[in-house]
């Protein structure tokens, strides 16, 4: 009984030897699909490197950053003149022309003003003519009163002459051929010839200056004629004010920020609404480390965030000399303190040779993505 009972033991051990053996023979089994797996993974990792070389090998001449944005020109619109706005012919958003009226400024103080300066340029032009007239009459009364104050003198001696000879006969001859009154009348015609003579001599050296005379009424011309400038200046100051009164496009763009309104009071240089013109190009911050083989005239292609249809074209037109942080209102300076290298942007300007869209606006400021193709 013992004996058989150790030998249901010993079957039991060796059925369980057996389902041992058996299960080691199927994990062996197990390993020998290793190998495959193995192989399968080092396939992958190949490819994904065969990729990512084919990748790196067909764009290692591109060199793209998302630091981009569209820019333009945006021109404030300032009044030349202070008024009410009595008619506002624009809205937000709205596409103007070149000379169009976008504002009417209120211009009757403007009109007056320039009746007030046409009047006064009149004057001036008449008072200028009658300068020129007189200077030219006193081109011949001057020379004129000359030659007329030497005659009086020459006239006033030979009257001194012949009352000093009758003066001189009277005397001369004896008491009993004359009376006394022939010689007080010959002592007060002495007396009358010589204050002749020197009014004569007066008006003679009040004639003598001719030339200063004549000089002295050119300056009066010269006068006349700075007034007549001044008022004329003042005419074209006064028209241009009036005409200062409409405000026009000086381009044509797009109406944006408006920030008035029909009625309210302007003052000269108050922004009233910016104009933003078609034209629209890019400017790229690319890293100091990526403009090593960028040079003007190399294409680029544009991706727009906004629009990711809208495929753009276009070249670099400029490479900005510095660096965006010395421009900055407060650039760094490495000179003092702990020093850290940061690797610095340089902006780049694209110009968008093709693939706008008329009739989808491209703002400024947007987020684009811009590729240089290198040799």
């Amino acid at each position: 009984m013992a004996q058989g009972e150790q030998d249901s033991q010993n079957d039991h051990v060796s059925d369980g030897s057996q389902q041992n053996g058996g299960d080691n023979n199927g994990k062996k089994g197990g390993k020998k699909r290793n190998p495959l797996v193995r192989v399968i993974l080092i396939v992958l990792v190949i490819v994904v490197i065969i990729a990512w070389g084919a990748y790196w090998f067909l764009t290692r001449n591109e060199i793209d950053t998302d630091d981009a944005y569209t820019a333009g020109r945006k021109l404030a619109m300032a009044p030349h003149v202070n008024g009410y706005v009595t008619r506002l012919l624009v809205n937000d958003n709205q596409y103007v022309r070149a000379g169009q009226l976008l504002v009417k400024i209120d211009d009757r103080d403007y009109i007056a003003a320039l009746h007030k300066a046409q009047a006064q340029l009149t004057q001036a032009q008449a008072n200028l003519a009658g300068s020129r007239l007189a200077a030219d009459v006193a081109k011949q009364n001057f020379p004129g009163r000359y030659i007329t104050a030497q005659g009086n003198l020459a006239a006033a001696q030979a009257q001194l002459f012949k009352a000093e000879t009758d003066y001189r006969r009277q005397h001369a001859v004896s008491r009993a051929a004359t009376t006394q009154q022939d010689i007080d009348y010959a002592k007060a015609a002495l007396d009358q010839a010589h204050a002749q003579v020197q009014q004569a001599e007066g008006q003679l050296q009040q004639a003598k200056p001719v030339i200063p005379n004549i000089q002295n009424t050119q300056q009066t011309v010269s006068q006349q004629e700075a007034a007549l400038k001044a008022a004329d200046a003042a005419v074209v100051q006064a028209q241009l004010n009036y005409d200062w009164t409409e405000v026009r496009a000086p381009h044509d763009g797009w109406i944006s920020q408006r920030n008035v309104e029909q009625g309210n009071f302007v003052q000269t240089g108050q922004e009233l609404f910016s104009i933003v013109e078609p034209e629209v190009w890019v400017v790229a911050n690319y890293k100091e480390t990526q403009i090593t083989r960028m040079r003007v005239g190399q294409k680029v292609d544009i991706d727009v965030d906004a629009y990711p249809s809208l495929k753009l074209h276009g070249h670099i037109d400029s490479i900005q000399l510095g660096a965006g942080a010395a421009f900055s209102a407060f650039p760094p300076e490495n000179a003092t303190g702990n020093f850290v290298k940061i690797v610095q942007r340089v902006p780049v300007k694209i110009v968008i040779d093709s693939g706008l869209d008329p009739n989808v606006p491209l703002p400024l400021g947007v987020s684009v993505e811009p590729t240089v193709t290198v040799p």
